[in-house]
């Protein structure tokens, strides 16, 4: 095992003033044996990093750092990492043996030791009574499982996931994020997992990176980045349905933005009023839309409350109050918090 470590990391495309540059001076301290998120949406840059980590794309600038070493110039083979794809990248006419093994046997090996190996990785997941079967033979999850497993064996220093689980439908997804959680508990290997879901990186990361267009918007656990967010793009980006971000509320200050999460604003007989253009049933909670109209305009509110709360009537005004010590401000030129 061993840490990562990306200092001031750029990635251009082209040369001279006709250069495109997608990544821009990326730092990050990644802890030995620390499960980080990279999360953004598609085409922040996210698998750019995760690539050049691998050694998949070259460095334009910067460094990189795996333990003591930088790997700027090395080969992936010599950089003792293993990756898992979205795409699994199983081969069809081997069986689940097989495949896991086939890295090790390129590698000479001895036989001895892949079948231990092989048999410890299945063992942790659960893949034993599997191991004769070809991939066809294979659910989506198993043949995920197939592909850490095959991870696993190599026994590298770092494990780099890019978007393994979007091939996956909703329920194998979550059974997959917990194994996954299973996994590093019981290996302990410092890995990047990249994903545009913010729920994956909500309940997989020890620590997250928060990515957009290219820049490190903000890097620290779940619950600092929900609870703090640096900017109104990781403030509208995380949290499902996002923070409500409002630029003529009474309690606004001048040149700011104040920002709200739709679970700390409370109906009440009394507050802002907002006419009701929507409600989403969801179970346990309810997620009210309501229209706020004000001199310079109006803005969409999104109000969160439990199932105990009736139910206000399309076209109702009702009024909300936020919670004081919950509302977050934000320069409104720059986007960073205040």
């Amino acid at each position: 095992m061993a840490s990562i470590t990306l200092k001031n990391v750029i990635k251009r495309y082209g040369f001279g003033k006709s250069a495109n540059q997608v990544i821009h001076g990326v730092n990050a301290d990644i802890a030995d044996g620390e499960f980080v998120v990279i999360v953004g949406p598609s085409g922040c840059g996210k698998s750019t990093l995760l690539r050049m980590v691998a050694g998949l794309e070259e460095i334009s600038g910067g460094e990189i750092s795996i333990g003591n070493r930088v790997i700027n110039e090395l080969e992936p083979a010599a950089r003792d990492i293993a990756m898992v794809f979205q795409n699994y990248a199983l081969y069809p006419h081997m069986s689940v043996f097989d495949n896991m093994a086939y890295g090790l046997k390129i590698a000479k090996v001895s036989k001895d030791e892949i079948r231990a190996r092989v048999d410890k990785a299945a063992k942790i997941l659960e893949l034993g009574p599997y191991l004769e079967r070809k991939p066809r033979e294979l659910s989506g999850g198993q043949r995920q499982r197939v592909a850490m497993g095959r991870a696993i064996v190599r026994q590298p220093q770092v494990f780099l996931f890019d978007e393994p689980l979007s091939n996956l439908d909703a329920k194998l997804r979550a059974q997959t994020r917990l194994e996954i959680q299973k996994l590093h508990r019981e290996l302990g290997i410092t890995s990047l997992f990249v994903t545009h879901d913010q729920v994956e990186a909500m309940t997989l990361a020890q620590r997250m990176i928060v990515m957009n267009a290219g820049r490190m918007e903000q890097f620290g656990t779940p619950e600092e980045v929900y609870t703090y967010p640096a900017t109104t793009f990781v403030a509208s980006f995380i949290g499902s349905p996002p923070m409500n971000l409002l630029k003529d509320a009474p309690d606004a200050r001048p040149g700011t933005i104040v920002g709200i999460r739709p679970e700390h604003l409370d109906i009440t007989a009394t507050g802002w009023a907002l006419r009701v253009e929507a409600v989403e049933m969801l179970g346990a909670e309810r997620l009210v839309y309501g229209r706020w109209s004000h001199g310079t305009g109006d803005e969409m509110v999104i109000i969160r409350t439990e199932e105990t709360h009736a139910v206000p009537a399309l076209g109702a005004t009702i009024h909300v109050t936020p919670r004081a010590d919950r509302l977050h401000w934000f320069d409104a030129a720059t986007g960073r918090r205040v």
